[in-house]
């Protein structure tokens, strides 16, 4: 008899992401399998094996099936807000201004740090369902409001917590490395050395780190000071992964290249230089519009060198309360096409396939027998539409694991 989790999928056009010669890796009136949460068999509806011929089918209707969407960069778990300093920053301050005068990322530490655990997760899931909506089925969360050993422990516990209040994959990173709170004014190194690395230590005790990011900036740390991170992160065994090139270059993308980075985000300052050596160390360039858009920046992340080279491309939102308070992956996707010309293809490729790459996930973020079947279900004729519609959500249904 057969499970009642395998079922199939048809009449269905499939944009399946695999590279090769169509489009998407489009498959027209497509059919897929699925075994037990797994994609056991995908392809054109004529050459549906006769194996699963009776099995229960649910029909699409001809709708769009892509991968689950997949958000590799966010900071969704976070204290207060900061609609103040974004009127700040429309009366003419800029980021570092805006930083220097104690707004920024440390005020987001004083809201973060006296907020409960259960009020961080409530506040979260407000957002975390803003991206569900959107056909999400992966999201990476960062913690890295706390800059103290509890709070920083409490952020990561708080996004362990929402993977059990919905269904979805969450992927945690430790970012102690955000900023210097301002008890160690002045004293990064001993911020890194006395704080950070005793409590990446104690979270990846608690089982609370799947990567490690850092804030390679000058208004945050430098590179020597982000590779003892690294060099601790590699000593746990843990991934790294790094904020570069966001509003100055100061070799971040090169030192995230030499510890073989998942990704390297923002990159806007990156280099041709800076993008061989991430095609060399298989880094992916996450690209997150958001922060570009809601700070007026004007330098752009150098698309033509990373296709050049060979780069994969991620887009995300970059989910957080100051630089980017955008929960919609659609929207992230459109701007990465109208503000950077990325295409739309490479927008979904870097929402599914190449997403998947930046957070270390080989079992998703493409259609093919073997994947996780995490799908999206579309309303819509062709791929390009999701990234083409602004403020319209064309979601249908969403598939976790094999589960509507």
């Amino acid at each position: 008899m057969l499970s009642t989790q395998n079922y199939l999928l048809t009449n269905a056009h499939i944009a399946t992401l695999e590279p090769g010669s169509e489009p998407y890796g489009s498959i027209k009136d497509g059919a897929i399998a699925i075994v037990d949460g797994q994609i056991d068999w995908v392809g054109p509806a004529a050459d549906l094996p006769a194996i699963y011929a009776d099995w229960p089918n649910q029909i699409i209707d001809g709708r769009l099936v892509t991968p689950g969407l997949i958000d590799c960069h966010t900071h969704i778990v976070f204290g207060g807000n900061r609609a103040l300093e974004f009127e700040m920053r429309l009366n003419g301050a800029s980021y570092e201004e805006v930083a220097r005068a104690g707004g920024g990322i440390v005020s987001t530490v004083t809201a973060t740090r006296v907020a409960a655990l259960d009020a961080l997760v409530k506040d979260a899931l407000t957002r975390l369902d803003a991206l569900i909506s959107e056909g999400v089925t992966s999201v990476e969360i960062k913690s890295g409001y706390g800059l103290d050993r509890e709070t920083e422990l409490t952020m990561l516990r708080a996004a362990r917590a929402l993977a059990t209040k919905r269904a979805l994959t969450i992927k945690t990173s430790f970012l102690g490395a955000h900023a210097v709170p301002a008890e160690f004014k002045d004293g990064a190194d001993a911020y890194i050395d006395e704080v950070c690395i005793p409590t990446l230590t104690a979270a990846h005790a608690e089982g609370l780190v799947d990567a490690v990011d850092g804030f390679c900036e000058g208004i945050a740390f430098a590179p020597d000071q982000i590779e003892r991170v690294f060099v601790a992160a590699r000593e746990l065994g843990i991934p790294v992964k790094l904020h570069a090139e966001q509003l100055s270059n100061l070799g971040g993308t090169q030192l995230a290249a030499r510890y073989g980075a998942l990704s390297v985000d923002h990159v806007e300052y990156a280099t041709d230089e800076d993008a061989a050596a991430m095609a060399e160390s298989g880094s992916v360039a996450v690209i997150l519009p958001g922060a570009f858009y809601t700070l007026h920046e004007t330098q752009a992340p150098p698309i033509d060198s990373f296709r050049k080279h060979g780069v994969p491309m991620a887009v995300a939102t970059d989910c957080n309360p100051g630089s980017s308070p955008l929960a919609s992956i659609l929207l992230s996707m459109n701007m990465a096409c109208t503000l950077f010309r990325m295409t739309p293809e490479e927008a979904l490729a870097g929402a599914t396939r190449n997403a998947a790459r930046a957070l270390g996930l080989s079992d998703r973020g493409e259609i093919r027998q073997g994947l996780r079947a995490d799908f999206a279900i579309w309303n819509v004729n062709a791929p390009g539409e999701l990234s083409y519609r602004i403020g319209l959500n064309l979601l249908h249904s969403r598939v976790f694991g094999g589960s509507k």
